[in-house]
């Protein structure tokens, strides 16, 4: 059986999970960040010395990325204290 009028489009809610509020001062997201960054290393080389060969590698050379973006969180909020 077919509807004379089809149903009307669903309005879907915005797909934002996460944000993070407006008020939070940018030293507070700059220790925040560096902690997360410090987190995520110690896992990625956990996990590398799990593997062999070139995912080894590959999960080192994503440590080393994650750890230099720690130093730039680092330097940034370094120049806000100081």
């Amino acid at each position: 059986m077919n509807k004379p009028t089809p149903n009307p489009p669903i309005e879907s809610a915005p797909s934002v999970l996460f944000t993070v509020k407006d008020d939070i001062c940018t030293q507070d997201l700059l220790v925040n960040l560096s902690e997360s960054l410090a987190s995520a290393h110690a896992l990625a080389c956990d996990f590398a010395f799990e593997l062999d060969g070139s995912r080894r590698e590959g999960a080192l050379g994503i440590a080393q990325l994650i750890e230099m973006s720690r130093l730039l969180a680092e330097r940034l909020l370094a120049e806000i204290e100081g």
